[in-house]
Parts: structure tokens; sequence; C-alpha cells
């Protein structure tokens, strides 16, 4: 056991965010994401959604502020969503909230999406239902 660790975050991701180094990536995947094909590394997080996961490791790590958008998203097909917009992104942008407030998302179609994705340092497949529930979140520099 560890103190102050966030009990979602298994001993596994803990390891691998702490390999990870400024400006690597981290796919937090929806549970229809095909984190195992597409990852050079794949950590399972059942039972979980994506927000949550993302709140809970940007207590241990940083967004990237050297660049404008530390975040991307995947664009949605229009008229899917109100302003299209899925639900999800109002709980992504309030998990980044809390560790870089100016933090922007990039809109990406998906194919350019799934392939920065096979170039992250990993996919987290979390259990996440919502649709467009998939979140790429880049490292920043941990200042002390």
């Amino acid at each position: 056991m560890l103190k102050n660790i966030p009990a979602l975050i298994s001993p596994e991701l803990l390891r691998i965010i702490a390999e990870m180094g400024h400006g690597d990536e981290l796919v937090l995947a929806d549970a229809n994401f095909p984190g195992t094909s597409i990852g050079k590394r794949c950590i399972r997080c059942d039972g979980h959604g994506c927000a949550e996961v993302m709140r809970a490791l940007l207590t241990l790590f940083p967004l990237d502020d050297f660049v404008k958008c530390p975040l991307a998203v995947m664009e949605v097909p229009d008229g899917m969503f109100e302003a299209n917009t899925p639900p999800i992104w109002k709980a992504f942008r309030e998990a980044a909230d809390t560790d870089l407030p100016s933090a922007q998302f990039e809109k990406m179609d998906h194919d350019a999406f799934m392939d920065r994705a096979r170039a992250a340092y990993a996919v987290v497949q979390t259990g996440e239902t919502a649709l467009y529930g998939n979140i790429i979140i880049r490292k920043g520099v941990v200042r002390q």
C-alpha cells in the first residue's frame, strides 16, 4: 500500500505513468476501443469510466503546458450530439481543469486519432460506455 495514490490506479498503471516522460501520450479508452490490438502496452482499468480515471491520473500526472492542445478527442459525425459535443467531453473538461484549466482539446478525425493512439506510450482500457469516450492526454513536466 502507498499513501495518497488513488485506489483505482493499479501498480501496473502507476509503473507506466512513472516510466513516461515529457511529451509521451496516454490513451484513455472506452470499453469499445481496440486497446489490446492497437496499443504498444494496454493496461486494463475495468469498472471505471475514462473521466474518473483521468481525474485520478491528474493527481499524479501533469498535463503538458508547453503545447496548445495537450488533450485530443475523436470528432463525432454531424448531428449525432447537440452541438456535436458528446456529454462525456464535459467530464473530460472538468477532469482537465483539476490540473490545467487552460488546456485545450484537439478534435481529430477517426483515422488520425487511431494513428496517434497507435503511437502513444500506452492505452488504458476502461469500462467507459459513453459514446466517444476516448481521450489522449500528453504528459507534461513535473515541477517542484
